[in-house]
């Protein structure tokens, strides 16, 4: 069993034309729904460009139910970057294997130097990166990182190429205890056209991943869509079906979700562009549909954007980002793609505060692994 079955139900341009096709008395039928009874046409309707007109009632409605399900906190946290070595192609990744760019491995040693200024800023929830480098960034490579870091914050995930349940297994004995993987799109002839090579071109192998991680016990499991490779509210459609799936099967296991919207990066310049509108509709969408799943805002968006959807319906947010291995220790590594918001740790937590919202730099205790 896995979403593999369930998405194979539907038809991605079958959704498209539904989501096209919905108009202004579908979403007010859909808004008259509590939050969590909302079912896929209900979806299917909020996310149409017809819900548009009631995007202000979207929002006090994300908004009651983000306060209900959520308080006012906001857990912070940020990435470390360990490898930009990359052996998958992909068009629109500033990390492409074939892409003339500075590549960096950061030891173990060199890792925990880095988490360490993170951890002076303030940071408890950690987020290791690499590229889908099999062999340089192997299993006990990723399990000596976890290990070494583990010792000194309080959660920490990786997002790394797809693994075997036998292999997050291993590494929730060595201290990890989230899997951040996103299916980039869900639309299976952009896919192939965007993957080009490597083990990323397995669309069906990445689908099962978050199956595999919960599976293993996997105690916080994030998900997405990046949004501008295919029609984005479908995507944000299916990454709606994914969540609700893995709430449904691994109820024990914190899904959230992130919907990145695609930036420039070395080499990707021509990227689509989704609106700010559009966006904010996705987000309060997502909410009614799922009110107890997180939302995460990443360094992708504005500072302004960020506090005010902050103030809305997120529940996560990246903050004091570096995009590359070593970026911290300023390595000159490339970095994977160009951030917009770029201020501290701790700005971001006083402009949160500014706002009478609760930053939060822990919500988990190791004791509790």
């Amino acid at each position: 069993m896995s979403f593999l079955e369930e998405f194979q139900r539907w038809s991605f341009p079958g959704v498209q034309q539904r989501i096209a096709s919905s108009n202004g008395a579908r979403v007010e039928q859909a808004l008259s729904r509590s939050a969590g009874q909302l079912d896929a046409d209900d979806l299917i309707a909020l996310l149409s460009p017809a819900a548009d007109a009631a995007l202000e009632q979207m929002a006090r409605q994300a908004q009651a139910t983000t306060r209900l399900r959520f308080g006012k906190t906001v857990l912070l946290y940020a990435p470390l970057y360990l490898s930009n070595i990359c052996y998958s192609q992909c068009t629109y990744c500033g990390f492409s294997y074939g892409k003339d760019i500075r590549r960096l491995q950061l030891s173990p040693e060199q890792a925990e130097v880095e988490a360490g200024l993170l951890h002076a800023a303030g940071i408890r929830h950690i987020l290791l990166l690499t590229g889908e480098a099999y062999r340089e960034s192997s299993i006990n490579y990723i399990g000596d990182c976890v290990e070494r870091i583990a010792r000194s914050f309080a959660s920490v995930s990786v997002e790394v190429y797809p693994l075997k349940t036998e292999d997050y297994l291993s590494l929730r004995w060595r201290g990890l205890d989230g899997l951040a993987i996103y299916q980039e799109t869900y639309d299976p002839r952009r896919y192939a056209a965007v993957h080009l090579k490597g083990i990323k071109a397995r669309m069906e192998y990445r689908l099962e991943c978050p199956d595999r991680a919960g599976e293993a016990g996997m105690r916080r499991i994030a998900l997405g869509a990046l949004l501008g490779l295919s029609d984005a509210a479908s995507d944000v459609f299916f990454t709606a079906l994914h969540a609700r799936y893995l709430m449904q099967r691994f109820w024990q296991t914190q899904i959230s979700i992130s919907l990145p919207r695609l930036r420039p990066a070395t080499g990707v310049d021509d990227v689509a562009s989704i609106g700010d509108r559009d966006f904010a509709r996705f987000l309060f969408a997502l909410r009614l549909f799922l009110p107890d799943a997180g939302l995460t805002l990443s360094t992708r968006e504005p500072a302004p954007l960020r506090d005010e959807l902050c103030g809305i319906v997120a529940t996560q947010i990246s903050a004091g980002s570096q995009t590359s291995p070593g970026g911290y220790s300023d390595s000159g590594a490339a970095r994977q793609f160009e951030i917009e918001d770029r201020r501290t740790v701790r700005q971001v937590a006083d402009a949160l505060a500014a706002r009478n919202l609760d930053p939060v730099f822990t919500d988990w205790s190791p004791a509790l692994k």
